[in-house]
């Protein structure tokens, strides 16, 4: 067949049209990426939660017009200096610049542009002069922290970018798109109001759906009991350490933030690493379940162990968990201690405090008010609903969480990203009101550090006894579970302990995959009574902490050994396919 020729300018237009369409979808995975990366290092995350209540925000307002009042002198100083930055940015001084990470005035037009510059540098000024108003108050520490978290969310809604006029970025895409921008804005918020109560989607939740995308890492439910399911991984080499791995997620999100997409999978990870691998599937509670405590976790758990071992035929286990779930682990193992029980050998905790931290998020308005009507709601509710949870969360950090997406979704008019770790943070589940009161009282109290002030199944538990070896780690960026607060758990424990400082924030430390080339992590073998101790004595290295953690898995998982091709034993026969079902109930 004779092929008819073309014209040089046709074949010339149709490559130009292709290139320009490639750059288009380009920039829009990368608009999406930034989102979600942002969203991810802002993620909240499945810790228990106080809550963020109204008249707890009026409060400090009172408290800074109290104190605006009874010092005038201050408030002039600021007016002054705010009256001289505003002057100087109208005669065409840049006097500001956006503060680390912010992305919301990355738009060249803000350089290029008088009107957007002169915009922005008089958004700068007045929000530093309230700021620094509350840095030179005289207010008490804490105080000043509420001031600062309640100015940051009174300045962050009034932006000039959660507008049009105000976004350059919006506005240029409206006249592009010839208005298409703006219908499709107003569609997503018609469907936010009847799908998400009124709050931006943060994913496009229908790309996604568990066990086909999400979870897909082939295994078998092999036991189940009231409160978990237990997945045993099929093995994806021929031989297997002999000592099993046991990983136990956080109550309050589903379990596959431990094997998400492909690549992601911490499960897959150790799977294809010849470890044995068997995940805790929490059942999802309801009204029903509001008696649950930390006793029965901590016992549902027991059976997990019990029936992990008598599958493997191995005398112990090893055990991960993060957040919430390795509360729980650190219950078990101080009464397993305090019995003198030896069915853990080692254990990895993952961005775990066990104390509420005054420097976090989680402690800010931790006042024993706002703890006993935390309590009052979910008893007369019967669990702490995630969905509640999720969208206070979201108004601790509302750049990340709100204003990105407002953006995104209603000024932009875009779909909200599809990415697997937003997916998973959105699929909630609930905490049984009892557990969730046991939780305030554990962390507001610091029960894990006192000996023999918690008591577990019948014993009281002193973490100081727990002797094991333990693998804990942390991340610099991280605002929920800080740091240096993590540092503190790994220094109450017996026996010992090594920490390692991942490089990235609270989800980020968790889904770590190696091969990032801006990844490090910080090793030191010693742990000091000052976390700023451990770190200047710390040892950077490159890569994933995965790594490091696999070879010191590896030296605590006995010999190798054929690896067996059928899930489970006569005792435990397979129940149904991974990921379960109690993963899907909603």
């Amino acid at each position: 067949m004779r092929v008819p020729n073309r014209k040089p300018e046709q074949c010339e237009e149709k490559q130009v049209a292709v290139v320009t369409e490639n750059a288009e979808n380009a920039a829009r995975d990368d608009e999406h990426d930034a989102l979600a990366m942002s969203a991810t290092e802002g993620m909240l995350g499945p810790n228990p939660f106080v809550g963020l209540r109204p008249c707890d925000l009026l409060a400090t307002a009172r408290q800074i017009a109290a104190h605006a009042v009874s010092h005038p002198a201050l408030v002039v100083e600021q007016e002054v200096a705010l009256a001289c930055d505003l002057i100087s940015v109208l005669c065409g001084n840049t006097l500001h610049a956006p503060q680390k990470g912010d992305r919301r005035f990355t738009d060249p037009a803000w350089q290029e542009s008088v009107w957007y510059r002169v915009l922005s540098q008089g958004y700068f000024a007045w929000r530093n002069a309230l700021s620094g108003f509350v840095d030179r108050s005289t207010l008490d520490a804490k105080t000043r922290q509420r001031a600062q978290f309640m100015l940051s969310l009174f300045t962050d809604a009034l932006s000039p970018t959660n507008t049009l006029p105000g976004n350059p970025a919006a506005l240029r895409k409206l006249f592009e798109s010839g208005g298409a921008s703006v219908v499709g804005g107003l569609a997503n918020v018609v469907t936010d109001l009847i799908n998400n109560q009124g709050m931006p989607a943060q994913v496009d939740k229908s790309v996604f759906e568990v066990g086909e995308n999400v979870a897909t890492t082939r295994g078998a439910v092999v036991f189940r009991n009231e409160v978990l399911e237990l997945i045993q991984y099929a093995p994806a080499t021929a031989q297997v350490y002999s000592r099993p791995q046991l990983i136990v997620p956080p109550q309050i999100n589903k379990f596959y933030v431990f094997d998400m997409s492909e690549g992601k999978s911490v499960v897959d990870y150790l799977v294809k690493s010849e470890f044995q691998v068997f995940v805790v599937s929490w059942r999802n509670p309801t009204a029903a379940q509001s008696h649950w405590d930390l006793d029965t976790y901590v016992g549902a758990l027991n059976e997990a162990i019990a029936a992990v071992r008598d599958i493997t035929g191995s005398d112990d286990v090893n055990l991960h968990g993060a957040c919430s779930g390795a509360m729980t682990i650190s219950a078990l193992l101080g009464h397993l201690a305090a019995r003198g029980e030896k069915t853990v050998n080692a254990v990895t905790l993952m961005v775990a405090m066990l104390d509420l931290n005054e420097d976090s998020q989680i402690g800010l308005f931790a006042t024993p008010d706002a703890i006993a009507a935390a309590k009052q709601n979910s008893t007369a509710k019967g669990v702490l609903a995630g969905e509640d949870m999720g969208r206070v969360f979201a108004w601790m950090r509302p750049n990340d969480l709100v204003w990105n997406y407002w953006v995104n979704n209603y000024l932009l008019g875009n779909a909200p990203p599809a990415l697997d770790i937003l997916y998973w943070n959105n699929d909630t589940t609930r905490l049984p009101a009892k557990f969730h009161g046991q939780l305030l009282d554990i962390f507001a109290d610091c029960l894990f550090g006192k000996p023999c002030a918690l008591t577990v199944l019948g014993t009281p538990i002193d973490l100081s006894d727990v002797t094991c070896e333990k693998y804990v780690v942390a991340g610099v960026t991280d605002h929920i579970t800080p740091w240096k607060g993590v540092y503190n758990t790994a220094r109450m424990f017996g026996g010992n302990t090594q920490f390692v400082l991942s490089s990235s924030g609270h989800i980020q430390s968790l889904i770590n995959p190696p091969g990032n080339p801006k990844a490090k992590f910080f090793v030191n073998p010693e742990l000091p009574a000052s976390a700023d101790a451990w770190l200047s004595g710390a040892q950077a290295e490159s890569d994933s902490w995965w790594c490091h953690w696999r070879g010191w898995l590896a030296g605590r998982s006995g010999n190798r050994k054929n690896a067996r091709k059928t899930p489970g034993n006569k005792r435990h026969a397979p129940l149904a396919e991974a990921p379960g079902t109690y993963v899907l109930d909603a």
